[in-house]
Parts: structure tokens; sequence; C-alpha cells
């Protein structure tokens, strides 16, 4: 396990031995710690570790391994929405110390993914599947709970969700005519849940107007999901905007290694790095 009072050295090398885990699950909430320590650097771990390990000791001690499955998923929630008092921050949707476990942590309140990662890491804990579904602009989970799939909604307090309540959302979140399709609700990888973790910090900092600190958010991304050609070329667009040409020219031509057979992309991307080698001479 990485030190409590992580530095920058500890922080990259963490990060980078996920991305050679690819889809496995990970330590999900330890994962999203580290993350969190960019924001608070010298902030000790060890206090929020503590509490992530008292979330599992009082699933335990509620849930029944001889109860209904709907039982367990009831005390899991209990755990989690009730005695620890986590929901969604409804009121400050859009602050940054949403995404940011250790402060979600502190405040009991964050994004739909914070609060997931939280029920992830406790239900796998009691020796359930749980994985982070793809559902668009909203992050709920799925557990597996002795073969029965079950669907929640961390941010509404744990509420489950059958399938008219996710057509429902659908439709709000991305219009009446759009149908629910399986890949609405598909699995996906941890790191992407990580991604989408820290995506919504990124996209926060370039709506406030702070694109250098939303190039260190892109560049901690591509740690754990150096793969990714979108992170690339969004961090080679970011710094040719700031006049930072040679940085984004090395920035595209990464993201032009790691795309396949996207033809039209690669001739915008390709031509945009000799418009930036252009503009050194």
């Amino acid at each position: 396990m990485i030190s409590s009072a992580p530095n920058d050295e500890d922080r990259r090398a963490y990060l980078e031995a996920l991305a050679r885990s690819g889809d496995d699950p990970l330590d999900i909430a330890e994962a999203a710690l580290i993350l969190a320590s960019y924001e608070r650097p010298g902030v000790p771990l060890e206090r929020y570790r503590a509490h992530l390990q008292e979330l599992i000791t009082a699933a335990r001690d509620r849930i029944d391994p001889q109860a209904p499955a709907a039982d367990r998923v009831e005390r899991l929630v209990e755990v989690i929405a009730s005695a620890n008092r986590y929901e969604g921050d409804r009121r400050t949707y859009d602050d940054l110390q949403n995404a940011n476990l250790m402060r979600v942590i502190d405040r009991r309140r964050g994004l739909p993914v914070s609060l997931g990662i939280l029920y992830l890491h406790t239900a796998r804990a009691v020796g359930w599947q749980a994985a982070g579904l793809s559902f668009p602009n909203h992050f709920l989970i799925r557990l597996d709970v002795d073969g029965e799939r079950v669907v929640l909604d961390p941010f509404s307090g744990g509420n489950r969700l059958g399938a008219s309540d996710l057509r429902q959302m659908l439709g709000q979140m991305v219009g009446e005519a759009e149908s629910l399709e399986a890949h609405h609700h598909a699995d996906v990888a941890d790191r992407m849940v990580l991604l989408r973790l820290q995506n919504n910090i990124k996209l926060r900092l370039l709506g406030d107007g702070k694109p250098e600190a939303a190039l260190g958010v892109i560049d901690r991304m591509r740690f754990f999901a150096p793969e990714l050609a979108a992170l690339w070329r969004e961090s080679g667009i970011i710094n040719a905007k700031l006049g930072n040409l040679r940085t984004a020219i090395a920035d595209i031509e990464g993201a032009l290694q790691r795309l396949a057979g996207a033809d039209l992309e690669r001739h915008d991307l390709a031509k945009l790095a000799q418009d930036l080698r252009s503009r050194l001479n």
C-alpha cells in the first residue's frame, strides 16, 4: 500500500501500476483517495482509510448472509446512506469537493460517481460482484447478490432502480427519443469509473477558466489510462491554446500513435500538428 502521505512520485507510480491492470477490478476507493490527495497534498490518508474499513465492518455486522437479496442490499444502503449520512449534493453540485473522495468523506456528500465508489468498495468487501454502469450523464452501480442483479442510484440515497425507472431517467438525461438499450446499463471497468471521476474535476476547472489546472488533471488521467487517444488530443488542444506549442505537438503526436483506423480524425490531427509546427518557425 502507498504511504499515508504520498508525494507526486508515489502517486504517479501507483497510477501507472493501475494502467497495467487493464480492465481488472481495482481497490477503487484506495485509488480514488490517491487521486484526491493531489488536491490535498500532505493530508494523511490514515483517517480516510480507517473510515473505509469502518464501512466494511458495519456492513458485515448488519448484513445477514442468509437473508433475501433485497434485504441484504437494504442493509448496505442503511450503512452508507442512513448510518453514515452520505447523500448527493444537490445544493452545490458543481463544487469541486464533490469529486474529491477525501472531501466527500469529510462532508458526507458528493457526486454520483464519488458516492458510487463508496458503494462499490463496501459491496465488494462483503463478497458481492459490483460494477459501475455506462449510463449517460448520471453514474449508477450494479450489484450481483447471489445471481440477482440490482441497480442502485448512489446519489439518491441508494434508491433501487428497475427497468421503468431507467427508461424514465434516460429520457430526462438524453431526451425522450432515446430508448433504453443494453449499452446504457453495461458494466464499465474500474479505470473508466476513475476517469469519470477525474473528468468531473477537469470539466469544472475548464469551466472556471483554469486550463493549466485542467492539464494537471489530464496528466494524472494519462498515468492510469495512457492508451486513450482522446486524453492526448485534449491535452494537445489546450496546450496549443496556451501557446505551449512544443508540448502541444508532442501531445498530438501521442494521440496519433494511439488512434486506430479513424481516418478522418487522424487527418484532422495530422493537419493540426503540421499547423503547430509551422508556428514554431
